[in-house]
């Protein structure tokens, strides 16, 4: 593979890629679901949107947990689970939205601190 996809693409752990990869699949499952339950075809345009948002979300994921790391630290909130929850597929739904704009800023910060360590 080549150094520079290596640095970004190859940045975060397996675990952590597949985990948020897999919890990226419930968007475009949703989006599919709704498509074939309506009168209109999928685009090539969606199809594409669909695929990239769902490859950079867990790079999006990993810009907005190391922004959110930094701005809590280490303290503890304790709050009602559904609210914790509504909170959570919010922010996922905005990762997964936005991803192709968010994963960049997360792509170069694992190329930086990759090539740093090499």
């Amino acid at each position: 593979m080549h150094p520079v996809l290596a640095k970004t693409f190859g940045g975060l752990s397996r675990e952590y890629y597949f985990r948020q990869f897999i919890f990226g699949l419930i968007f475009p499952a949703f989006f599919i679901f709704m498509a074939t339950h309506g009168t209109r075809p999928m685009t090539a345009t969606m199809i594409f949107v669909l695929v990239v948002n769902t490859l950079l979300y867990p790079y999006s994921r990993f810009v907005y947990e190391g922004i959110v790391g930094f701005i809590m630290g280490e303290n503890l909130f304790l709050v009602n689970a559904f609210f914790m929850l509504v909170v959570k597929a919010l922010t996922m739904a905005l990762c997964w939205c936005f991803a192709i704009f968010i994963a960049p800023v997360g792509l170069a910060y694992l190329y930086y601190r990759n090539s740093k360590l090499t």
